[in-house]
């Protein structure tokens, strides 16, 4: 079985470590876990858990391991998820999804789609000397372009804001009992509903793509490779369909809202980004270390006995990959709960490492690109509104519930 506390007398503090906890501030278990044991069975997720960035890159890495879906994100999305896959079903998925998603292929349309949607939000508010950034503008500017680049135009922002949340909570719905089985049963009651939403909307969709492809995503995910008068079965691709609806359309509002709370705890640095818009894509990279928003959803399985950090893992050993923590490893980055634009720009592990990191990562830093150079564009005096707080949630996906601005109109 796995790693106990009789094993490790000095890991019982593990024992009462909670989901609502890790929710709140996962930082400061981390912190210890990092120190003590990089590589550690944490009881309330029934699963072993890479703390540190040597670990985290070792297991993301390492021929030893393949790609195994977290058990809530199984439950939540079904199979064949592209992050939980592998072999030919994963090769097959990636050649489906990597096209549209080419630097050259984005550098192409990325501008057109992108800006003129942030300036659309920005309308709304920009003359108001306040707004609440989070629901205004980095989740809405991000739904809405990887929703037009889908083909899902006719489903409005604040649906597709709402769909990535509930999945979101039946994804993270982590905790286990004693027995190792799901604690909350019933959290992932709102992903299910947020499913069958879902395939209402996007069955006729699909139905209409198969008799008349067009240049959307989807669509291309249907007919592309297929021989001629075929199409990818819609029950194999919508649990990838899932992925991008979760993580994908949150993500990069999650980075950009955590990439401007950084920024406003050092105004200097805010400052300097607003006076060169240059320096955009460093302060996003500095945000995506300082708060990463996939903060601990994906993980791997040992295909062999293998010993890491000094543990023994037995074959078919699932490791969760926290790479928020690693972002924050000291033995990598000095002071790393503290944002810093300065900091030399090291490799971050936000994006994930091996066969299965991120896919997206040069559309997602270009949507966060562009929207924050409209954001300083339009509003060059923008400040934190003071007289709120920021609260970060989050241990599977980590940003702001909410950022409250204010400026001089």
């Amino acid at each position: 079985g796995p790693m106990t506390t009789t094993e490790r007398p000095d890991l019982a503090w593990l024992d009462e470590v909670t989901m609502t906890q890790l929710e709140r501030n996962p930082y400061e278990v981390y912190e210890r876990l990092r120190a003590e044991a990089p590589l550690a069975f944490v009881p309330v997720l029934g699963s072993y858990v890479a703390s540190t960035a040597e670990v985290c890159r070792e297991v993301a890495t390492s021929p030893d391991f393949e790609a195994v879906i977290t058990p809530a994100g199984g439950r939540t999305f079904g199979h064949p998820a592209i992050i939980g896959v592998n072999g030919d079903i994963h090769a097959d998925l990636r050649s489906m999804v990597e096209p549209a998603l080419q630097p050259a292929e984005v550098d192409r349309w990325i501008d057109d789609l992108v800006r003129p949607i942030a300036r659309r939000y920005l309308e709304r508010f920009e003359n108001d000397g306040h707004a609440e950034l989070v629901a205004q503008y980095c989740e809405p500017v991000s739904v809405r372009s990887l929703g037009d680049l889908l083909g899902l135009q006719e489903v409005d922002s604040d649906k597709l804001r709402e769909w990535f949340a509930k999945l979101n909570r039946s994804f993270t719905n982590a905790a286990v009992d004693e027995n190792g089985e799901f604690a909350n049963p019933e959290g992932f009651a709102e992903g299910d509903q947020a499913k069958a939403e879902i395939r209402a909307v996007v069955d006729p969709l699909i139905d209409k793509w198969i008799e008349h492809p067009d240049d959307s995503a989807i669509s291309h995910w249907l007919h592309d490779g297929m021989p001629p008068g075929q199409t990818r079965d819609r029950e194999y691709i919508y649990p990838t369909i899932y992925v991008y609806l979760l993580g994908a359309m949150q993500e990069p509002g999650h980075g950009m809202a955590s990439t401007l709370v950084g920024l406003f705890s050092r105004p200097e640095q805010l400052e300097e980004v607003v006076d060169d818009p240059t320096l955009i894509p460093r302060a996003i990279a500095e945000g995506l270390r300082w708060t990463s928003p996939i903060w601990s959803a994906t993980a791997r399985i040992s295909t062999k006995p293998v010993t890491i950090a000094g543990v023994d893992l037995p074959a078919g050993t699932p490791v969760m990959l926290s790479y928020g923590s690693a972002n924050h490893d000291t033995g990598k980055y000095e002071a790393p709960s503290q944002y810093d634009l300065h900091r030399p720009p090291l490799p971050h592990l936000a994006f994930g490492a091996g066969n299965h990191a991120c896919a997206g990562i040069y559309f997602a830093n270009h949507v966060m690109r562009i929207a924050l150079e409209e954001l300083f564009e339009a509003i060059p005096n923008l400040e934190r509104d003071t007289r709120e707080g920021v609260e970060f949630w989050g241990w599977g996906f980590r940003g702001p519930t909410s950022l409250h601005v204010t400026w001089e109109v």
